[in-house]
This record gives C-alpha cells, sequence and structure tokens, in this order.
C-alpha cells in the first residue's frame, strides 16, 4: 500500500511539473510563434524583452518532468521513449536552436540579425508542434508486447497527433500574446489585445476539435466520460460537464478580459483553460501513466528509490518554486516601448 501512495505521489509530481512548464514555456514559445505578426524589428525587440528575464529558467519543469519520469517510471520511460524518439529528439534541437537564436538576435549585425529572427521563431514553431506530437501519441497509446514497445517508427505521425500539434501551437501563440498584453504597453500593448481575441476564437475551436477527436481514440475513454455507443450514462456524463462548461466560462472572460483593457487577467484565464483541458485529459486517461497498458504502481521505481528521491524533492521544489516567484516578482514591470535584450 505504501508502495502505491508513493507512486501515485510521483505521479502527481509528475503531472504538476508537466503543468507548470506547459504554463511558463508555453508563453515564451507563443511570444517566439508570434514574431511574424510584430510590426517590425523594434516591436521583436520588446516582445523578446518582455521574456528576457525568465525563458531560459521556465524550461526547469520540462527537465523535472522528464528526469522524473525516467527515475520514478523507468518501466513507463522505457515504453514511451522508443514510441517518441523522434519528436522528443526535434523538440530538443529546437529548443537548442531557439535558444542559440534567441543570445545571437540581439548581437548580430542587421543581415544577421534579420536570420537569427527568423530562427528564434521557427525553433519555437517546431518545439510546439514536436510537443504536440508528442501529446498526441501519448494520448493515442503506443503499442506494447510484454511492457516493451513493438510498433513502428512512426506510430507517432498521424491525423490525431497532426490535429493536437495545431491546437498546441495555437494554445501556445494564445499564451504568448495573452503575456505580451500584460508585460508591454502602447502600440504593440494594443496589437497584442487584437491578437489575444483571434486567437482566443482559434484556441477554442481546436481545444473542441482535438476533445472530440479524444473521444474516438479508445472506447473507454468515452466511457469514462459515460458515452457508449448506444447509451449516454447520464450519471457520469453530469459528474464532468462542468468541465467543457467552465472552458466555456473561461474563454468568455478571457475574451471580456482582453476587450476590458485587463492586463493580467488575459494570462490567467488562458492558464485556468489549460487546467481545464489538462483535467479533462486527466477524466481520460487516469489512472493510466502509459494510457490502457501502465498505471503508477506498475510502472513505478522500488518503493526505497522512490522514498529517497522525495526525501530529495521535498525541500527542492520550495526552493524551485521560491526563486522562480520572486525573479517573477522582481521583473514584474512592464517593458517600455523603446525595450531590449542585453
Amino acid at each position: 500500500m505504501f508502495g502505491l501512495e508513493l507512486s501515485m505521489i510521483w505521479a502527481v509530481l509528475i503531472a504538476v511539473a508537466v503543468f507548470l512548464y506547459v504554463a511558463l514555456d508555453g508563453f515564451d514559445l507563443g511570444v517566439g510563434i508570434l514574431f511574424p505578426f510584430a510590426k517590425d524589428s523594434k516591436q521583436r525587440d520588446q516582445m523578446q524583452a518582455a521574456i528576457a528575464p525568465v525563458w531560459d529558467g521556465n524550461e526547469t519543469w520540462l527537465v523535472l518532468g522528464g528526469g522524473g519520469l525516467f527515475a520514478a517510471f523507468p518501466k513507463a520511460y522505457a515504453a514511451l521513449m522508443p514510441a517518441l524518439y523522434i519528436p522528443i529528439i526535434l523538440m530538443l534541437l529546437a529548443l537548442i536552436f531557439r535558444g542559440v537564436a534567441f543570445e545571437f538576435r540581439h548581437h548580430g549585425r542587421e543581415r544577421g540579425r534579420k536570420w537569427w529572427t527568423v530562427a528564434c521563431s521557427a525553433g519555437s514553431i517546431v518545439a510546439t508542434l514536436a510537443q504536440g506530437m508528442v501529446l498526441g501519441a501519448f494520448i493515442q497509446g503506443v503499442t506494447l508486447v510484454d511492457g516493451a514497445f513493438a510498433g513502428g517508427p512512426l506510430d507517432w505521425l498521424t491525423p490525431f497527433t497532426l490535429l493536437v500539434s495545431v491546437a498546441l501551437l495555437a494554445g501556445y501563440a494564445l499564451l504568448g500574446a495573452t503575456w505580451l498584453v500584460f508585460k508591454t504597453q502602447g502600440e504593440l500593448f494594443e496589437r497584442a489585445r487584437f491578437w489575444v481575441k483571434r486567437l482566443a476564437v482559434l484556441t477554442a475551436l481546436s481545444l473542441g476539435a482535438v476533445s472530440l477527436a479524444t473521444l474516438a481514440v479508445d472506447p473507454r475513454v468515452t466511457a469514462r466520460w459515460g458515452i457508449t455507443m448506444t447509451s449516454v450514462d447520464w450519471a457520469v456524463f453530469i459528474k464532468v460537464a462542468p468541465l467543457p462548461l467552465l472552458a466555456g466560462l473561461v474563454l468568455f472572460l478571457l475574451w471580456r478580459g482582453a476587450d476590458a483593457r485587463r492586463h493580467l487577467a488575459p494570462y490567467l484565464y488562458t492558464v485556468a483553460l489549460f487546467l481545464v483541458g489538462y483535467l479533462g485529459l486527466a477524466v481520460s486517461l487516469w489512472p493510466y501513466i502509459v494510457p490502457f497498458a501502465m498505471t503508477p504502481a506498475d510502472a513505478a521505481a522500488a518503493d526505497n528509490a522512490l522514498s529517497l528521491m522525495l526525501w530529495g524533492a521535498i525541500p527542492m521544489l520550495p526552493i524551485i518554486l521560491g526563486y522562480t516567484a520572486y525573479v517573477y516578482w522582481i521583473f514584474r514591470a512592464k517593458v517600455d516601448d523603446d525595450a531590449a535584450y542585453h
């Protein structure tokens, strides 16, 4: 029983780390996605300055999520990684390329600066699409035989994963636009408000399409939502129905927040929208850490290893959260119209 509790604790910790990565690194990837839509180089400088103090620290949570999966759930890691090697390697290369471009963009000459601007935006877009492929492939499940991957190298490339990738691209762009509403002023602030309204509609449509497509992934998913081929279990459906209704409410508040020229609220509403989607995913897949194949207890490392790692995580997580909050507080002010990354 104690081992089961430890595995659940680690499953929750990894889930929280992944969500924090999406909420935080999602907005700076989103700003990179929006680079091509800026008016000029000066606005792109302002956009870069809006994320410069925090963008690299946001990736801490990706390391924690991936490292935690490897250490706490080695069987799940061994089952998932061979199925996802290509999109994960593509994501990592894109993140590295984006990071290099981010630093070099400020120091390049005019011609080189244009190249690094394109590279920064392309890295953000490719990394986001690759993350969407990983998420989509995870949701649709992987082919396992005796706990080992037995599928093909391109199993991750399906219409469903492409749909998830496009939806994540829209969602990250929305996070980026709302962050710019919070951090910028003047003409870029107004342009970001325009982006938020359009992207909110695009994200809503994408989220709805992915939600419907997820119901078709496996009959066990539809059953979680109280739906079968022949009937509807209204008792189950009523319990989970508040989630799509809550998503609709959050989208309405997001639109109103942008329309009312509010600053931080649109970003917080977008994070709340991602949280609703995350909870919907949990409803569809829980308690599987490898969908419909392994639970956390099935995939977990030995109890003594989980316990030892937990004693290390208990002091470290508050430290990471503390310095992250401190950095965000220190750099909470808006960037001005002449801001640039230095």
